[in-house]
Protein backbone atom coordinates (compact mmCIF):
# COMPACT_ATOMS: atom_id res chain seq x y z
CA UNK A 1 0.00 0.00 0.00
CA UNK A 2 1.32 3.42 -0.97
CA UNK A 3 2.18 5.46 2.14
CA UNK A 4 1.27 8.75 0.42
CA UNK A 5 -2.33 7.57 -0.02
CA UNK A 6 -2.82 6.81 3.69
CA UNK A 7 -4.95 9.25 5.69
CA UNK A 8 -4.63 9.78 9.42
CA UNK A 9 -7.99 9.36 11.10
CA UNK A 10 -8.93 12.37 13.17
CA UNK A 11 -12.15 13.94 14.34
CA UNK A 12 -12.31 16.71 11.71
CA UNK A 13 -13.13 14.15 9.00
CA UNK A 14 -16.91 13.79 8.70
CA UNK A 15 -17.07 10.06 8.00
CA UNK A 16 -20.29 8.29 7.07
CA UNK A 17 -20.46 4.53 7.46
CA UNK A 18 -22.25 2.10 5.15
CA UNK A 19 -22.95 -1.53 5.96
CA UNK A 20 -21.98 -3.71 2.98
CA UNK A 21 -22.75 -7.21 4.26
CA UNK A 22 -23.57 -9.17 7.40
CA UNK A 23 -22.71 -12.84 7.67
CA UNK A 24 -24.09 -15.16 10.35
CA UNK A 25 -21.56 -17.80 11.31
CA UNK A 26 -22.51 -20.96 13.19
CA UNK A 27 -20.11 -22.97 15.33
CA UNK A 28 -21.46 -26.39 16.28
CA UNK A 29 -20.22 -27.82 19.56
CA UNK A 30 -21.45 -30.72 21.70
CA UNK A 31 -23.44 -28.18 23.70
CA UNK A 32 -25.34 -26.95 20.62
CA UNK A 33 -24.96 -24.21 18.06
CA UNK A 34 -23.17 -20.94 18.78
CA UNK A 35 -24.03 -18.02 16.48
CA UNK A 36 -21.77 -15.08 15.80
CA UNK A 37 -21.85 -12.32 13.19
CA UNK A 38 -19.30 -10.72 10.91
CA UNK A 39 -19.99 -7.35 9.31
CA UNK A 40 -18.05 -5.64 6.53
CA UNK A 41 -18.36 -1.86 6.70
CA UNK A 42 -17.17 0.97 4.44
CA UNK A 43 -16.62 4.50 5.77
CA UNK A 44 -15.98 7.64 3.76
CA UNK A 45 -16.36 11.41 3.81
CA UNK A 46 -17.79 11.50 0.24
CA UNK A 47 -14.89 13.77 -0.70
CA UNK A 48 -12.03 11.46 -1.64
CA UNK A 49 -11.43 9.52 1.59
CA UNK A 50 -12.55 5.91 2.04
CA UNK A 51 -11.74 2.90 4.23
CA UNK A 52 -13.11 -0.56 4.95
CA UNK A 53 -13.28 -2.71 8.05
CA UNK A 54 -14.41 -6.12 9.23
CA UNK A 55 -16.03 -6.59 12.62
CA UNK A 56 -16.86 -9.89 14.29
CA UNK A 57 -18.99 -10.27 17.42
CA UNK A 58 -21.79 -12.21 19.07
CA UNK A 59 -24.33 -9.47 18.25
CA UNK A 60 -24.98 -7.63 14.99
CA UNK A 61 -24.72 -4.11 16.45
CA UNK A 62 -21.40 -4.88 18.14
CA UNK A 63 -20.02 -6.41 14.93
CA UNK A 64 -21.00 -3.28 12.96
CA UNK A 65 -19.42 -0.99 15.59
CA UNK A 66 -16.19 -3.01 15.47
CA UNK A 67 -16.25 -2.85 11.67
CA UNK A 68 -16.59 0.95 11.74
CA UNK A 69 -13.64 1.25 14.15
CA UNK A 70 -11.51 -1.01 11.95
CA UNK A 71 -12.49 0.99 8.85
CA UNK A 72 -11.39 4.27 10.46
CA UNK A 73 -7.91 2.77 10.97
CA UNK A 74 -7.19 2.16 7.27
CA UNK A 75 -8.41 5.23 5.38
CA UNK A 76 -7.00 6.07 1.95
CA UNK A 77 -7.11 9.18 -0.23
CA UNK A 78 -8.57 8.92 -3.75
CA UNK A 79 -8.36 11.51 -6.57
CA UNK A 80 -11.81 12.57 -7.80
CA UNK A 81 -12.27 14.93 -10.76
CA UNK A 82 -15.67 16.57 -11.26
CA UNK A 83 -17.53 13.71 -9.60
CA UNK A 84 -15.81 10.94 -11.55
CA UNK A 85 -12.49 9.12 -11.63
CA UNK A 86 -9.50 10.40 -13.67
CA UNK A 87 -9.02 7.31 -15.88
CA UNK A 88 -10.02 3.67 -16.45
CA UNK A 89 -8.72 1.20 -13.91
CA UNK A 90 -8.69 -2.58 -13.60
CA UNK A 91 -7.90 -4.37 -10.32
CA UNK A 92 -8.42 -7.70 -8.63
CA UNK A 93 -8.32 -9.17 -5.18
CA UNK A 94 -8.68 -12.92 -4.80
CA UNK A 95 -11.31 -14.06 -7.30
CA UNK A 96 -12.97 -10.65 -7.59
CA UNK A 97 -12.09 -8.48 -10.58
CA UNK A 98 -13.32 -4.92 -10.97
CA UNK A 99 -13.24 -2.50 -13.89
CA UNK A 100 -13.86 1.22 -13.32
CA UNK A 101 -14.43 3.69 -16.15
CA UNK A 102 -15.03 7.46 -15.92
CA UNK A 103 -18.46 8.68 -17.00
CA UNK A 104 -19.87 12.03 -18.05
CA UNK A 105 -21.90 14.18 -15.65
CA UNK A 106 -25.43 12.86 -15.09
CA UNK A 107 -24.60 9.19 -15.65
CA UNK A 108 -24.79 8.21 -11.99
CA UNK A 109 -23.05 5.34 -10.25
CA UNK A 110 -23.53 2.33 -12.53
CA UNK A 111 -22.18 -0.30 -10.17
CA UNK A 112 -23.59 -3.21 -8.30
CA UNK A 113 -23.59 -4.35 -4.71
CA UNK A 114 -20.44 -3.88 -2.71
CA UNK A 115 -18.78 -1.72 -5.39
CA UNK A 116 -21.63 0.81 -5.18
CA UNK A 117 -21.15 1.25 -1.42
CA UNK A 118 -17.43 1.93 -1.82
CA UNK A 119 -17.86 4.33 -4.76
CA UNK A 120 -20.64 6.30 -3.04
CA UNK A 121 -18.62 6.51 0.19
CA UNK A 122 -15.60 7.95 -1.62
CA UNK A 123 -17.79 10.61 -3.29
CA UNK A 124 -17.88 9.43 -6.90
CA UNK A 125 -21.19 10.50 -8.50
CA UNK A 126 -20.64 9.40 -12.11
CA UNK A 127 -18.85 6.15 -12.98
CA UNK A 128 -19.31 2.98 -15.00
CA UNK A 129 -18.19 -0.12 -13.11
CA UNK A 130 -18.17 -3.81 -13.86
CA UNK A 131 -17.60 -6.66 -11.46
CA UNK A 132 -16.13 -9.79 -13.04
CA UNK A 133 -15.42 -13.10 -11.37
CA UNK A 134 -16.33 -13.58 -7.72
CA UNK A 135 -19.19 -11.60 -6.21
CA UNK A 136 -17.93 -12.17 -2.66
CA UNK A 137 -18.52 -8.81 -0.91
CA UNK A 138 -15.26 -9.02 1.08
CA UNK A 139 -13.10 -9.42 -2.02
CA UNK A 140 -15.19 -6.95 -4.07
CA UNK A 141 -14.69 -4.21 -1.48
CA UNK A 142 -10.95 -4.89 -1.31
CA UNK A 143 -10.61 -5.00 -5.12
CA UNK A 144 -12.56 -1.74 -5.54
CA UNK A 145 -10.44 0.08 -2.96
CA UNK A 146 -7.30 -1.32 -4.59
CA UNK A 147 -8.48 0.04 -7.97
CA UNK A 148 -9.22 3.45 -6.42
CA UNK A 149 -5.77 3.54 -4.77
CA UNK A 150 -4.07 2.97 -8.13
CA UNK A 151 -5.77 6.05 -9.65
CA UNK A 152 -3.55 9.05 -10.33
CA UNK A 153 -4.61 12.55 -11.32
CA UNK A 154 -2.77 14.58 -13.98
CA UNK A 155 -0.96 16.73 -11.40
CA UNK A 156 0.51 13.64 -9.71
CA UNK A 157 1.59 12.18 -13.06
CA UNK A 158 3.27 15.47 -14.06
CA UNK A 159 5.07 15.67 -10.71
CA UNK A 160 6.19 12.04 -10.93
CA UNK A 161 7.57 12.48 -14.47
CA UNK A 162 9.09 15.88 -13.72
CA UNK A 163 7.27 17.66 -16.56
CA UNK A 164 4.63 20.38 -16.80
CA UNK A 165 0.91 19.66 -16.64
CA UNK A 166 0.56 20.83 -20.26
CA UNK A 167 3.16 18.30 -21.41
CA UNK A 168 1.21 15.43 -19.79
CA UNK A 169 -1.82 16.14 -21.99
CA UNK A 170 -0.16 17.38 -25.20
CA UNK A 171 3.01 15.26 -25.28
Amino acid sequence: MDKSKKVKSNNDLDLKDRLVAINRVTKVTKGGRTFSFSAIVVVGNENGVVGWGLGKAGEVTTAIAKGVEAAKKNLVNVPILKGTIPHEQLAHYGGARVFLKPASHGTGVKAGGAMRHVLESVGVTDVLAKSKGSSNPHNLVKATIEALMELRDARTVAQHRGVTLDKVFNG
